[in-house]
C-alpha cells in the first residue's frame, strides 16, 4: 500500500546522535483506539506524537509533515526530521492511495499517513506489537479461484487487514475449501484500499472477497 523514497542532508552526523539519544527514551505508543468491526486496538495519531514529542524536543530533534503532490488518486505526504544544532535533516516520502477522492478521503489518509510516516520514522513501536504475527501466511494448497460459499468461518485472526471505518471482515470457507475473508458495510470508498489488500469485487454477492493465504501478485 505504501511506497517510502528516503532523503536526507549530506551529513547527518549530529542528527544521527541525537536520534539515538531519542529512541533510548522513546516508550511504545498507547494503543489508545479500537476499530470496532475487527476488534483491534491501535494508537492513534495523538498517541504517536505524545510519545515521541518530549524526547525528540529534549534532543532538538524538529518534525515537519506536509503533504506533496502524487498522481492523481493517491496522497503524497514527506516527514522531516531536522536538527536544530545543526540543521540536518532527514525524511521519508509516502504515497498512499484515497479512499475517496474528496475532502473527507483527504484527510482519512492524510491522518493513516502522518500516523504510520512518524513511527515509522523515529523508530516507533506500539505497546504490543502483533504485527509480525499477523503477516505470517498461513499454509495453503494452491489451488484456482473460486467464487467463495456462505459457510461462516470465525476462527481465523483477522488482525492485519487494512483498518476501515465501517468495514467489517468475516471468514467464510470457500467451495474448493479455502478460507476467504470478506469485508462488507460502508466499502463503497474503500475500493482503492480494498483492492491493495488483495480484495476482489464479487459482482453476484455484492460483496469484496480474497483468500486468507494471500501473497501481493496472486490473481
Amino acid at each position: 500500500m505504501l511506497v517510502a523514497d528516503v532523503l536526507s542532508s549530506p551529513e547527518i552526523g549530529e542528527l544521527a546522535k541525537a536520534m539515538v539519544k531519542v529512541q533510548q527514551t522513546l516508550n511504545p505508543a498507547c494503543k489508545d483506539a479500537e476499530n470496532p468491526f475487527v476488534k483491534n486496538r491501535y494508537a492513534s495519531l495523538n498517541s504517536v506524537i505524545e510519545a515521541c514529542r518530549e524526547a525528540l524536543t529534549t534532543q532538538s530533534v524538529w518534525v515537519a509533515q506536509y503533504p506533496v503532490a502524487a498522481e492523481a488518486g493517491h496522497l503524497g505526504l514527506v516527514t522531516k526530521l531536522v536538527h536544530g544544532g545543526s540543521g540536518q535533516w532527514q525524511s521519508s516520502l509516502m504515497v498512499m492511495p484515497l479512499p475517496k477522492n474528496d475532502p473527507q478521503g483527504y484527510g482519512s489518509a492524510l491522518t493513516y499517513a502522518r500516523r504510520y510516516g512518524l513511527a515509522t520514522l523515529v523508530g516507533m513501536v506500539s505497546e504490543a506489537d502483533d504485527d509480525a504475527e499477523a503477516a505470517t501466511p498461513r499454509q495453503a494448497k494452491p489451488n484456482r479461484r473460486s467464487p467463495p460459499s456462505d459457510q461462516p468461518e470465525p476462527v481465523y485472526p483477522l488482525a492485519g487487514l487494512p483498518r476501515l471505518d465501517g468495514v467489517e471482515y468475516q471468514t467464510i470457507a470457500a467451495s474448493n475449501g479455502r478460507t476467504c475473508i470478506t469485508a462488507s458495510g460502508n466499502v463503497r470508498d474503500k475500493r482503492a484500499f480494498l483492492q491493495e489488500a488483495g480484495f476482489r469485487w464479487d459482482g453476484n454477492r455484492k460483496l469484496w472477497w480474497r483468500y486468507a493465504a494471500w501473497n501481493p501478485g496472486e490473481t
